[in-house]
Order: C-alpha cells, then sequence, then structure tokens
C-alpha cells in the first residue's frame, strides 16, 4: 500500500467518524429529550462524541504532517 492510499484511507476513516459523531449527539440528544432521560446521560452523550471529533482531529493533523512532511 503506498503512502497516498493510507492517507486517503486515514482521511475517509476520520470522516466517517466525524459523522458517526455528529449522528450520535444529535439523536441521543433528540431521543433523551423524546424519553426524558436525566441530564448525565445527556453528558455521557456529549463526550461520546467529543471523543470522536477528537480522534478525527488528530488522525486528520497526522494526515496533514504527513503531507507536509512529504513536500519537503
Amino acid at each position: 500500500m503506498s503512502r497516498e492510499e493510507n492517507q486517503s484511507k486515514q482521511t475517509r476513516l476520520a470522516s466517517i467518524v466525524m459523522l458517526a459523531s455528529v449522528v450520535v449527539l444529535m439523536g441521543g440528544s433528540w431521543l433523551g429529550g423524546l424519553l426524558g432521560l436525566p441530564v448525565r446521560f445527556a453528558f455521557l452523550i456529549d463526550f461520546i462524541a467529543l471523543g470522536g471529533f477528537a480522534f478525527a482531529m488528530i488522525v486528520l493533523f497526522r494526515v496533514w504532517r504527513s503531507r507536509q512532511q512529504d513536500g519537503e
């Protein structure tokens, strides 16, 4: 597998994780309000989504740094 293919797969993974995080955040908030769940579950859903966003940003930063080093 070439370096470009690996970077492309990592970028695709990060985009899927960000999309899933948005779906979890919005769907969890909607479902929690619909079911009347306690606030602690809302915080749990927020932290799960925040973890997904953090993971995606770290992956994208690593891809960006890798592309910057390829150009040198």
